[in-house]
């Protein structure tokens, strides 16, 4: 999560503008929309470990690139090779977490994972911002491409995870049949439009930072207080869910996360903004490991692994377009403009959640 920031950042110091930072975010995507089916597959058929273990190679190799060569075609090399070692690892982590243990202990298990993202949101961004601001971008990316090695060496050595989910035979029909599910497609939607909520705040937190004159560690310190928020309520989901209904929970969240992004380019003072930022988190946490519970739970059975990797490929749809469109947004109207328009696909993602829930 830190060489995203790193990535914006220096893009930014080469002179790129917001329409620029639009496509290299799009640039993480757009190869995973060819991996993410075939992982979910590999992982349903031969379990999670060996696309875990690439998964995590190609992201060291893709943080090593800006490291030597500091340009922006460099980071058009990387930005891709990270999407592609992110898509391996991630859909088999997801799919190995849903199979390790029964449907009502689902929902501590990827409350649990998702305290490992994250950790992720609120150490790579401040750690990111120290480094520029000491070091320079170079050592940033060196000191996250080092981080890498820890789960490389851990996934040589387990070889038992390779046994989990794995099934005999593989499916004939097509993923996007999956679609056909009402409910499985309503989840899977609702999935996109918060995580593209959740990725135009984190990339464009430091543009409008860097917009007000605030430094690289103030904006780390910004993004970090929004990770620390969404460590806090994963740690506390298992409760409110038990509490109120998944559904419940997910829809209230989203519709409040939209309140909160309209204020936020209106602000400049440092601790409003800190204090906004973590309500953001607050709120926004509860989406992944929510709509992880709920589309594995809808889930046809010996198919997880497809259906986290089609949720992951129309993720991935809304990655490409919504930045793009966002980016020709920014440089037309504003960043404030680029906030409005996610509290609004937030705003959709809670009614579409309150509809999931009585349709049950």
């Amino acid at each position: 999560m830190g060489s995203r920031v790193v990535a914006s950042l220096l893009a930014l110091n080469l002179g790129a503008g917001p329409m620029l930072i639009g496509v290299l975010i799009a640039a993480y995507s757009i190869f995973q929309l060819a991996f993410a089916l075939v992982v979910g597959r590999i992982s349903d058929r031969h379990g999670s470990r060996r696309p875990m273990l690439g998964g995590a190679i190609a992201f060291g190799c893709g943080l090593i690139i800006p490291a030597v060569s500091p340009t922006l075609p460099a980071l058009f090399i990387s930005a891709p090779l990270i999407g592609i070692g992110f898509v391996f690892f991630n859909v088999a982590a997801q799919n190995l977490a849903g199979t390790l243990g029964s449907a009502d202990e689902r929902t501590k298990n990827f409350s649990t994972m998702s305290l490992g993202y994250s950790s992720g949101h609120m150490i790579g961004p401040v750690l990111a911002g120290i480094m520029i601001d000491r070091h320079g971008f170079g050592a940033a990316y060196i000191a996250f491409a080092v981080m890498t090695l820890a789960p490389i060496l851990a996934l040589a050595v387990s070889r038992q995870l390779g046994a989990h989910g794995a099934r005999s035979e593989p499916t004939s029909s097509s993923a996007f049949d999956l679609m056909r599910l009402p409910s499985l497609r309503r989840m899977i939607i609702v999935s996109g439009l918060v995580t593209t909520g959740w990725d135009l705040y984190t990339f464009y937190v430091p543009i409008y930072g860097h917009s007000i004159g605030l430094s690289a560690s103030t904006i780390g310190t910004i993004l970090g207080a929004f990770a620390a928020a969404s460590f806090i309520v994963r740690v506390a989901l298992p409760v409110l869910t038990k509490r109120f209904s998944v559904e419940t929970v997910l829809a209230a969240a989203m519709c409040l996360a939209a309140l909160l992004f309209l204020p936020f380019t209106f602000i400049t003072f440092v601790p409003a903004l800190l204090a906004l930022s973590f309500g953001i988190g607050l709120t926004l946490g509860v989406s992944q490991p929510l709509t992880l519970n709920l589309t594995y739970n809808r889930s046809p059975e010996g198919r997880s692994g497809e259906v986290t990797g089609l949720r992951l490929t129309i993720n991935n749809i809304t990655h490409i377009a919504v930045p793009l469109a966002a980016g020709s947004i920014g440089a037309l109207l504003g960043i404030a403009s680029v906030f409005w328009a996610s509290a609004g696909i937030l705003l959709v993602s809670g009614y579409l959640s309150h509809i999931d829930r009585h349709d049950q």
